[in-house]
């Protein structure tokens, strides 16, 4: 007679040396590191291992956290690797903010609003500089009033996790019922050492910094002039900051010199104001996937 009892599957994983488990878990990104650990106990033993939250730091975090003045102290890698998502780290005093994308591990950096190039951001006339309290950086720019808007970003390709798809954000705010003229403009990328202003400048995308009702906006209270705007919309970040996309490149094997996002809005000079700028921050343009809350590791 057969028996009628069910015999339960046998989980294969359960049977995996350590090691083995270790080298699965290391090869992986975070976010699936943090899903295996339902296959079996062992995975879920692995992952608290600093042997593999260090496999998941980038290669040179130590000289990183050594460039800021206030580094992140914890007690284990993989308090440490979460530390630097969750809280990013000033560096070269203030010049730049470092985190880590917490699905893949790839390096974040925000250039700050003093190290960026702005036209014009020098006069008083046209922008203000002042702290903000829900800034990361000591001070931010707010555009009081300007025709020619044009803000540059720029980091080198070496500072970037290699073989990675990058994007680059504009972050920003806009002042409460006081910004104008913000309906549309251009967004480059582009690779410093290879490609000039003028070739760039033609393969332009469009993106918006205002929300348009209807699609239509009248520019700075001029009722003649109006725009259907098209492209990327703002979205909003989970620090209180919008941000808009510049676009996007790979950083191969971050040998080709500095990368430069731009926004650019100086062909239809009509008055613009109203723009407070955070940043431009370069990070991963990865597929992020939400990692499970109920997941104790």
């Amino acid at each position: 007679m057969h028996s009628s009892k069910s015999i339960a599957p046998m989980n294969y994983f359960e049977k995996l040396p350590e090691g083995c488990i270790f080298e699965i878990i290391s090869r992986t990104t975070p976010a699936d590191a943090v899903r295996s650990t339902i296959l079996s106990k062992g995975f879920k033993a692995a992952i608290q291992s600093d042997e593999i939250w260090e496999r998941f730091l980038p290669t040179d975090y130590q000289e990183i956290i050594g460039r800021s003045d206030f580094p992140p102290v914890c007690n284990t890698k993989k308090e440490l690797f979460f530390s630097m998502c969750d809280s990013p780290i000033l560096l070269d005093g203030g010049k730049l903010s470092f985190s880590l994308d917490k699905h893949s591990g790839k390096k974040c950096f925000m250039i700050a609003p003093r190290e960026l190039i702005i036209s014009w951001g020098n006069r008083s006339s046209f922008w203000k500089w002042r702290k903000y309290s829900n800034s990361r950086f000591s001070e931010v720019a707010r555009l009081v009033s300007v025709h020619w808007l044009d803000i540059r970003g720029r980091i080198g390709t070496e500072m970037l996790s290699p073989k990675t798809n990058y994007a680059a954000y504009l972050v920003f705010k806009l002042v409460d019922q006081k910004s104008y003229g913000l309906e549309s403009a251009n967004a480059i990328i582009r690779f410093v050492n290879y490609e000039t202003d003028s070739e760039t400048e033609k393969q332009a995308n469009t993106v918006q910094l205002e929300t348009l009702p209807q699609d239509r906006r009248i520019f700075g209270g001029n009722h003649n002039q109006q725009i259907i705007a098209s492209g990327k919309n703002p979205k909003m970040r989970g620090d209180g900051w919008m941000e808009v996309e510049l676009g996007d490149f790979n950083s191969k094997e971050g040998i080709d010199g500095p990368i430069e996002a731009r926004l650019i809005e100086i062909k239809r000079l009509h008055p613009k104001g109203g723009l407070i700028v955070e940043g431009i921050e370069f990070r991963p343009k990865i597929i992020k996937y939400k990692l499970e809350a109920d997941i104790e590791f």
